[in-house]
C-alpha cells in the first residue's frame, strides 16, 4: 500500500461574516481543501488566463458582480492582482460580504503598497503534511519526497519537485520580477539549502553565490515572503552565559532541500541526523500553525558550543532531535546545560528508539512518532 492522506488538521474556524487570508506555499493543498470543504463558496480563481485578465484590467468587476452575494468569496492567489483588494475592503465595509483570500506570497502585496484590509480579515497559514494526516508514512522515503501533498504520494517525487523547483523560479521569482539576476538566485537556492538548519552568516552565502550580502540578505527574505522558508529566532533570555544571537534559517520542506543539495540520506549518516532535525521542526511548525499560533519556537546556544535544537513554548518544551536508534549521554549535554540557566517544564529527546523512556536526570527519550502522536494531542502545551 502506498502512501495517503487521511485528515488534513487544517480548519478555517472562522465565524459567519468574517473574512480571512490564507496563505503558504505552492502546491501545499489550499485550493483541494477549499474544493473540498467550501463547496458553496463561489471561487474567483486567479491562475486562470481568462479570469485574470478581467480582474487584472478591471478590478471593479468584483463589485459589479458580487455587490448582492449572500455566501463566501473565494479569491485564490489574490497576489496576482494586488488591486482587488481595495474592492474587497469596499465591500466588507460597505455590504458585510465575506472573503477567504488565498495566497503564496505576500511579497508583492508589501511591496505595491496593497490594501492589506487593517486588521479586517484573520489570518491562517496551511503547511506541507504532518505524520498525523497521512497513512503509509516512512521516514526515510519523506526525506526524499518531502511531505507536499503531491510529492509525498508521487512514484516519482524527485521528478516532481525538480518540476517544482523550475515553476517556482518561472513564476513567482521571474513572472513577479522579484530578482534580476535568475542564475545567481537559483544557485542561491542551493546554498540556502546546504545551509538549511545552520546558524545565518550573509557573507559566506554571498560568496558562495557571487552577489553582495546585502543581495543575499534579500534573497532570504524572498524565501520567506514565497513562504519557501523561515528564520528561526535565538533564546536570548538567560542570565549568566554568553549566547550566540544569530537566528537559523529553514527551507520549509526536507524534501526540496534534499532536492537541492542533491543528497538521499541514509539513515547512520550526518546527512540523516540534520534532514530528521528539519523534520521535528516541520511538525512543530505544523502544529505552531493549526493549533496554538502564538506559540514561539526557538534554538538555544551559548558561545562555548552548548546547543538545544529546539525550545517551545519559551521553556515550557526543550527539545533535542537525535537520528539515533539509541540516545546517550553524550546527547544530553545541550540539555542540561539549559537546565543549569533555569527550570525547564520538559526536557525530551526525539530519537529513532523503538520505546519511550526516562532518564536519572528527568530527561524523557521519545521515538519520533510517539513524540509527534504526544504532540498533536496537546500533551506539551
Amino acid at each position: 500500500m502506498g502512501p495517503k492522506i487521511i485528515n488534513r488538521q487544517f480548519s478555517l474556524n472562522i465565524p459567519h461574516g468574517k473574512s480571512a487570508f490564507l496563505w503558504g506555499p505552492r502546491k501545499v493543498g489550499k485550493t483541494y481543501w477549499i474544493r473540498h470543504h467550501l463547496p458553496n463558496a463561489k471561487i474567483i480563481d486567479l491562475l486562470k488566463t481568462d479570469v485574470f485578465a478581467e480582474f487584472a484590467t478591471r478590478p471593479a468587476l468584483l463589485r459589479e458582480r458580487y455587490s448582492q452575494h449572500k455566501g463566501l468569496i473565494v479569491i485564490d492567489e489574490i497576489q496576482k492582482v494586488p488591486a482587488l483588494l481595495d474592492e474587497v475592503h469596499w465591500l466588507i465595509e460597505n455590504k458585510g460580504l465575506s472573503f477567504l483570500l488565498t495566497g503564496s506570497s505576500a511579497r508583492k502585496l508589501r511591496r505595491s503598497h496593497a490594501n492589506l484590509l487593517g486588521g479586517r480579515a484573520w489570518r491562517r497559514t496551511m503547511t506541507p503534511l504532518s505524520r498525523v494526516e497521512t497513512d503509509g508514512f516512512d521516514l526515510e522515503s519523506v526525506m526524499v519526497s518531502g511531505l507536499l501533498p503531491p510529492h509525498f504520494l508521487s512514484p516519482d517525487p524527485a521528478e516532481d519537485i525538480r518540476s517544482y523547483v523550475a515553476d517556482y523560479l518561472k513564476d513567482e521569482i521571474a513572472g513577479e520580477a522579484l530578482v534580476r539576476n535568475i542564475p545567481s538566485f537559483s544557485e542561491f537556492l542551493r546554498v540556502a539549502a546546504v545551509t538549511s538548519s545552520e546558524l545565518l552568516n550573509y557573507t559566506n552565502v554571498a560568496r558562495e553565490t557571487g552577489v553582495s550580502p546585502k543581495v543575499v540578505r534579500g534573497y532570504f527574505d524572498i524565501l520567506e515572503e514565497t513562504y519557501l522558508g523561515f528564520r528561526v529566532q535565538p533564546w536570548r533570555k538567560v542570565k549568566d552565559r554568553r549566547l550566540i544571537e544569530t537566528e537559523k534559517f529553514y527551507l520549509f520542506d526536507v524534501g526540496i532541500a534534499n532536492y537541492l543539495c542533491r543528497r538521499k540520506p541514509k539513515p547512520g549518516t550526518p546527512e540523516f541526523g540534520k534532514a530528521f532535525e528539519h523534520y521535528i521542526l516541520m511538525e512543530l511548525k505544523a502544529y505552531q500553525a493549526y493549533k496554538n499560533p502564538e506559540l514561539d519556537i526557538n534554538f538555544w546556544r551559548t558561545a562555548s558550543g552548548y546547543e538545544v535544537d529546539f525550545l517551545v513554548g519559551g521553556k515550557a518544551l526543550a527539545l533535542e532531535a537525535k537520528a539515533s536508534p539509541r540516545v546517550h549521554e553524550g546527547h544530553t549535554k545541550g540539555l542540561l546545560a539549559l537546565a543549569d540557566d533555569g527550570p525547564v517544564k520538559k526536557s525530551l529527546i526525539v530519537c529513532l528508539e523503538n520505546e519511550p523512556r526516562t532518564l536519572a536526570n528527568g530527561i524523557e527519550i521519545a521515538p519520533w512518532e510517539n513524540f509527534v502522536r504526544r504532540l498533536w494531542a496537546g500533551e506539551f502545551f
